[in-house]
């Protein structure tokens, strides 16, 4: 329970700030066993008490204050959640906020994770660059989220801002940038957006996935190559046998070893991929008595998908997958999308797979993306103007069917793995701001 006290008096002690109105900064005090721990919370024109309290402290103490910026989609917002969870590990005193969209996927993930949220208002920068949207209304919502970002810096105090990418990290990073606050910016893609480009001015430290990545920022040493951050859950390493038991019952998995295909849509959906599976599922089911297809639609193309598909016992269909770790353990091959968050997960559970990069997505992200990983680790690429039902066919069964060719790929995905990378990227945040793991 929160006790709102004064720790000399233990009468209530309240600090009421007159600009802006809707801004009110409480001092408490937390009891939790015998120990104190002093906390503010921030309350920015929060309708109904909705969002959760920021936590801070008071200067002179030795807690450390982060802020994460994510949103938009999990491959911006699972990257900071494991990072947070590795600077809790190694200074379990740290207070972090996490500031993102009020109505983006991150209003729901980062507070079933445990984190505190804030949201701020923000745009994407449109496309074409030069239009009517970009000269006039996004300048607006950008001087509207700076506002609210230097609101939440001032009374937050963070030590440090990391980034993770979406556009909602942006101006609360710039905010950051220009009231001189650490900032670290994290790039999951092998080849930077604009936004991070323009941030990596700022940033102290600009943490990459990839060697290659390196020579597109224009100031190379503050780079460093770690990796993506990926998932806690995602390095316990399921067993394949506890995945299948997840998606499929004991009467069908026992009818022998099987294949088990899982197919990622992404978050949000990929048309073109749902559109394919569904005119071959069937056929493969029917063909392949040994056959257990994982289909992950996307939330936006669930009930459409679901509506079509006829009930098969090898067949599991869902609109997002909350135990992502289960999913990877049971699978043989992925069929995917090719976001950075989704092919460093691939890597970490060093599994085959089949790359339909989406050209929806600003700067050719995912095209590069699927590109190094056929380089690096033999994934088989498909363009989205290539894709129907008998290529997507053809190519899953000519992996399915080489034994050897599976181990081969298997071995090469691991072989580039970096499964720590959010450690590495913690221990270099607290090197920063010079606390130590040991402070904790």
């Amino acid at each position: 329970m929160l006790a709102t006290i004064n720790l000399n008096s233990q009468l209530y002690f309240r600090t009421q700030f007159s600009t802006p109105k809707s801004l009110t900064l409480v001092l408490s005090v937390q009891l939790q066993s015998r120990n104190l721990k002093i906390s503010n919370c921030i309350s920015l024109n929060k309708p109904n008490n909705q969002s959760t309290n920021a936590s801070s402290s008071p200067a002179g103490t030795d807690t450390l204050r982060i802020i994460l910026a994510a949103g938009g989609t999990g491959g911006h917002i699972y990257p900071a959640i494991a990072i947070a969870d590795d600077l809790k590990t190694l200074y379990p005193k740290a207070q972090l906020l996490f500031i993102g969209l009020p109505t983006g996927m991150e209003s729901t993930s980062v507070p079933a994770a445990g984190y505190s949220f804030e949201p701020i208002p923000a745009a994407p920068l449109g496309r074409p660059v030069i239009s009517l949207y970009n000269l006039f209304i996004l300048p607006y919502v950008l001087i509207k989220s700076l506002i609210k970002s230097f609101q939440i810096l001032k009374f937050f105090k963070p030590d440090i801002v990391i980034g993770t990418g979406g556009f909602v990290s942006f101006p609360i990073c710039l905010a950051a940038g220009l009231r001189g606050i650490k900032l670290a910016i994290q790039e999951q893609n092998s080849v930077p957006g604009i936004a991070n480009r323009v941030l990596s001015m700022f940033a102290y430290k600009v943490f990459v996935a990839f060697n290659s990545s390196v020579d597109c920022f224009w100031q190379k040493s503050k780079c460093v190559v770690c990796g993506n951050p990926v998932r806690l859950s995602l390095r316990q390493y399921a067993s394949k046998a506890v995945g299948r038991r997840h998606f499929f019952s004991n009467a069908v998995v026992g009818k022998g070893d099987g294949k088990v295909v899982l197919i990622l849509g992404g978050s949000l959906g990929a048309n073109a991929l749902n559109v394919a599976i569904l005119h071959l599922y069937s056929e493969m089911l029917n063909e392949r008595k040994d056959l257990f297809l994982i289909w992950q639609t996307g939330v936006l193309a669930y009930d459409e998908m679901e509506s079509l598909v006829k009930f098969h016992p090898r067949l599991y269909i869902a609109p997002f997958f909350h135990s992502m770790d289960l999913a990877y353990a049971a699978a043989d091959l992925i069929v995917s999308r090719a976001g950075a968050m989704t092919c460093s997960e691939i890597l970490a559970a060093g599994k085959p797979c089949i790359l339909i990069p989406s050209p929806n997505v600003a700067e050719g992200h995912q095209f590069h993306n699927a590109c190094l990983m056929a380089d690096l680790a033999g994934s088989r690429v498909i363009a989205e103007d290539e894709l129907d039902s008998l290529t997507l066919k053809s190519s899953i069964e000519e992996i399915l069917d080489n034994e050897a060719l599976m181990t081969e790929m298997s071995e090469r995905a691991l072989k580039i793995a970096k499964p720590d990378a959010s450690v590495e990227i913690a221990k270099h945040v607290l090197s920063l701001v010079n606390f130590s793991s040991t402070q904790g």
